[in-house]
């Protein structure tokens, strides 16, 4: 339906550049007189909280004599809802271009980025209060509300873009339901809102190489007959031809073409009424055709 396959990965670049921001996070427990007792890196993984914390409270089976199951402190994040943007919307119609490598005479191009904001939730779960607010200390300092990060979303044609991560809100979730047997759980809940971009499919297209401009006289408009008039009276009187007739690495280009390259260009001017031009190609009509 919509032709040709294509994946620029943009999604995924996201998730893992708001991974990326919480995978060295460390709390440190201290002995009673002040001094270090450990420092724990906070392990982080990909996946909703439940996922972590029926782990973290049952044992699952390694092996039939081996029963395991999560540690607590540790860190999760999940995406959630992907929804358009209209307030970022630019025009759709607006494409950007990039040269192609080794081809002198074709570009890449592609549609303006389509905005989209990304909602991330962010899990910390951990066994006493302490661990929390550690970890929580070193997190909402940087969020003011807004965190922005440098990301190339699409390489091949498009540069780096600032993505504003904002955090819309911190919730704390304790469970004391059970018996003296059952684990104390307490769950911190950051959400998030990153205002991103996703891509189209790049397309392959030649440049313009042939300028063709006619001159007409407008001094007596025909009302009728428009700038060709009755009879030709309000005709074309002249035309120029401009065309870029390649790459040239010696001091006699004309100009810089593109890639870089300096160019030659041909030109040709031709008059209405002579049966041959100036520079000895032919004259042109009323309409500015060849004749």
């Amino acid at each position: 339906m919509f032709g040709s396959p294509f994946y620029h990965s943009s999604i995924r670049k996201l998730v893992i550049a708001f991974g990326s921001l919480f995978n060295d996070v460390r709390i440190v427990r201290t002995n009673a007189d002040g001094s270090t007792k450990e420092e724990i890196r906070i392990p982080l993984s990909y996946g909703p909280k439940e996922k972590f914390l029926i782990r973290a409270m049952q044992a699952s089976s390694l092996s039939d004599d081996i029963k395991a199951r999560y540690t607590l402190p540790r860190m999760g994040f999940d995406i959630g809802t992907i929804a358009y943007d209209n307030s970022r919307k630019r025009n759709t119609m607006q494409k950007r271009f990039v040269a192609q490598d080794g081809n002198n005479y074709k570009v890449q191009r592609t549609f303006a980025e389509v905005p989209y904001n990304f909602d991330f939730n962010l899990y910390i779960m951990t066994r006493n209060m302490d661990d929390g607010l550690q970890i929580l200390e070193q997190i909402v300092p940087y969020f003011t509300p807004e965190f922005n990060v440098s990301l190339n979303l699409q390489s091949d044609i498009a540069t780096k873009i600032d993505v504003p991560i904002i955090l819309t809100s911190v919730e704390s979730e304790e469970e004391y339901e059970g018996d003296f047997d059952v684990r104390r759980s307490i769950t911190w809940t950051l959400r998030f809102t990153v205002k991103s971009y996703v891509y189209g499919a790049i397309r392959e297209q030649g440049v313009i190489r042939d300028v063709q401009t006619t001159f007409f006289n407008y001094d007596n408009l025909d009302p009728d007959y428009g700038i060709y008039g009755a009879t030709g009276g309000t005709g074309a009187f002249s035309r120029v031809d401009v065309s870029a007739t390649g790459p040239d690495a010696g001091p006699t280009g004309a100009g810089v073409g593109i890639g870089g390259y300096t160019t030659d260009f041909a030109h040709d001017l031709y008059v209405f009424g002579y049966t041959a031009g100036v520079t000895g190609g032919p004259g042109i009509n009323i309409r500015g055709n060849t004749v």
